[in-house]
């Protein structure tokens, strides 16, 4: 994970700063004080962070209070940002920029994870993803960021039904989890902290569940990159822009410092999170090591999120809109 020295950390922020402030005009610029604040994420790392920042009070400067709820589905986060009940929170970063380039206002302010899909499974003689071939694999969200990710992964290696392989589609990672740990797959794309889950189930079950295939690594030996997947990242709607623009750059600031807490404590901000997350303070612990968790200016961040979504756009770009984002869409 990229780490940043102090004097870049200070330039990258004044300058966001400076450029958050210039992009509203004069009339609503936003006074530097939120009444609440409240924070949005799936049930998955960057929400650690989040939830910790929270119960540290890393927001209490800038906000009378601050809050964190999980939402526990993209369909729930899609009806949020569009009723505008959510204007702050973590989104995929390929939903984002599709909401944006169907002219939504929702603009990306950081990337919070460069990437945390697995492939889990009890046989040892899966290694990577060609070895899929043959097996029963269950796979999350049709649809959305994981799937779409896996699928041009199977299709650059020129894996599907006809080479055996068979997919099941699961409502979400945990539901992928418990087709595996019940024997009703070989094999689960799994999202953290749902590797995790699987892992130390299997554990307790007398199953040698293990992360056999890292996608991160598997994107990046496609992409003939960096393994890096910017899943997913804070999005922030026009609304809350136009009245609390200002409060923005202190925002990133108390993230960056919660991330750095995150990776350097798991335990503790695992239990600031449990309550949060509705998930056992030892399970996010566990997971935090494989969240890959990071804290990126959107802006620094821009060439992996533009290689991401060209490799699992398509050939029209439909997934995010039929174009890459311009420059307007990170913040």
């Amino acid at each position: 994970m990229p780490s940043f020295q102090t004097s870049r950390r200070t330039l990258l922020l004044a300058a966001l700063a400076g450029s958050a402030a210039l992009a509203l005009p004069d009339g609503l610029r936003a006074q530097a004080r939120v009444a609440g604040l409240a924070l949005y994420g799936p049930p998955a790392g960057p929400s650690v962070t989040l939830a910790h920042a929270v119960a540290t009070g890393k927001f209490a400067d800038l906000a009378d209070t601050a809050t964190m709820t999980a939402w526990r589905n993209p369909d729930e986060l899609r009806a949020g940002l569009t009723s505008g009940t959510i204007e702050l929170s973590v989104v995929p970063v390929q939903a984002a920029a599709n909401l944006y380039n169907r002219d939504f206002p929702i603009r990306l302010a950081n990337v919070m994870t460069n990437g945390l899909l697995y492939i889990a499974s009890g046989d040892a003689t899966i290694a990577d993803i060609p070895d899929l071939a043959g097996r029963t694999v269950a796979v999350p969200f049709r649809g959305d960021t994981p799937e779409i990710l896996f699928s041009q992964l199977l299709a650059h290696h020129g894996l599907n039904a006809e080479t055996g392989l068979q997919i099941t589609y699961a409502g979400s990672p945990i539901e992928a989890m418990q087709l595996l740990l019940a024997g009703r797959v070989e094999a689960a794309l799994t999202a953290e902290p749902s590797t995790t889950a699987a892992v130390l189930q299997g554990r307790q079950a007398g199953k040698d569940i293990r992360r056999v295939i890292n996608l991160q690594e598997a994107w990046g030996a496609m992409t003939g990159a960096a393994p890096v997947v910017p899943q997913a990242g804070l999005a922030i709607i026009k609304a809350f822009l136009d009245e609390h623009g200002e409060v923005v750059p202190a925002i990133l600031s108390a993230i960056e410092t919660a991330t750095a807490e995150v990776l350097a404590d798991p335990t503790t901000a695992a239990a600031n999170a449990t309550d949060a997350l509705g998930m056992p303070a030892p399970l996010l612990a566990a997971s935090i090591p494989h969240s890959n968790l990071v804290a990126r200016p959107a802006s620094d961040a821009r060439v992996d999120v533009e290689r991401m979504l060209t490799a699992m756009a398509g050939d029209d770009m439909a997934r995010i809109g039929g174009k890459l984002p311009d420059d307007a869409f990170y913040l």
